[in-house]
């Protein structure tokens, strides 16, 4: 098996033909893969670990038709990306949304068209937008459910914010520096294996939808619609194991006693 097929891939997300290395392609791509794969963490509850290598994020989130969290979401997006004939690569970020700034725990990609530079997200759990964003400073940018801009920040680089109904929240921040693999390493070996980090004891994942999203942390299960949004919480065994398939599309290959949550506040997550 090669590390990427793309007719495999684009069977995967949806796409009847190759992108074209546009802006136009670029929104299109990043569209599919959102609404196709979803976010979720469950090999790394199982003890599965999280490999990089490509050969394995294509296996897993292709042809296992699984989900991933952002490296590997986004490791597969900037293969597309590269693949497709877009000029991209690979930068990290911190995420400030759960009270302590973190390390560089967070992969994007920074895709340059005509001169011009965007940021391509595929992985950001809950706060995953379904288009890419221009990389501009302090200019609001509309995409759908919310309002996003850039702003500079003087420790971290760049921050990207969102609208709330308090005012602009940060999301996560970034630089330009240069990543090798190396670097991507070491933030998904302590993302997915540190007794501190909210992916190795929180059961999550996250589906964008056309017209909303669906959550779920530990038991609860949150469905947003055209801007309402219906809380369930789910029953353990098998009605677990058959709401993560009918409404995030993941099999797992487990019993669920592998899987039993741990009871959660159902608080929303975004990475």
């Amino acid at each position: 098996m090669t590390a990427f097929d793309a007719d495999a891939y684009l069977k995967r997300i949806g796409l009847a033909e190759p992108p074209a290395p546009t802006v136009e392609g670029l929104q299109a791509l990043q569209r599919a893969q959102v609404l196709a794969i979803p976010f979720e963490n469950f090999d790394i509850l199982l003890g599965r670990g999280i490999s990089l290598e490509p050969e394995a994020v294509f296996d897993k989130l292709v042809r296992r038709r699984r989900g991933g969290y952002c490296f590997e979401i986004n490791d597969l997006l900037l293969s597309a990306l590269q693949a497709f004939g877009f000029e991209a690569r690979a930068l990290l970020g911190r995420v400030h949304l759960m009270g302590q700034t973190t390390g560089r725990s967070h992969q994007i990609s920074l895709v340059t068209i005509d001169g011009e530079d965007w940021i391509a997200d595929a992985g950001f759990g809950a706060g995953t937008a379904l288009a890419p964003l221009k990389f501009v400073l302090d200019q609001p940018q509309a995409v759908p459910g919310s309002l996003r801009r850039y702003v500079a920040d003087p420790v971290f680089g760049t921050m990207l914010q969102v609208e709330t109904p308090e005012g602009w929240s940060n999301l996560y921040s970034f630089d330009l520096e240069q990543v090798v693999d190396a670097d991507r390493a070491m933030g998904n070996w302590f993302t997915s294996t540190n007794p501190q980090s909210f992916f190795t004891w929180a059961r999550v994942a996250a589906r964008q939808t056309p017209d909303g999203r669906v959550t779920l942390m530990d038991y609860t299960m949150k469905v947003l619609a055209n801007g309402e949004e219906t809380v369930t919480r789910l029953e353990e065994g098998e009605p677990y194991l058959t709401a993560l398939r009918d409404h995030f599309g993941i099999e797992i290959d487990t019993p669920y006693e592998a899987i039993r949550p741990i009871v959660g506040d159902g608080a929303d997550f975004s990475v």
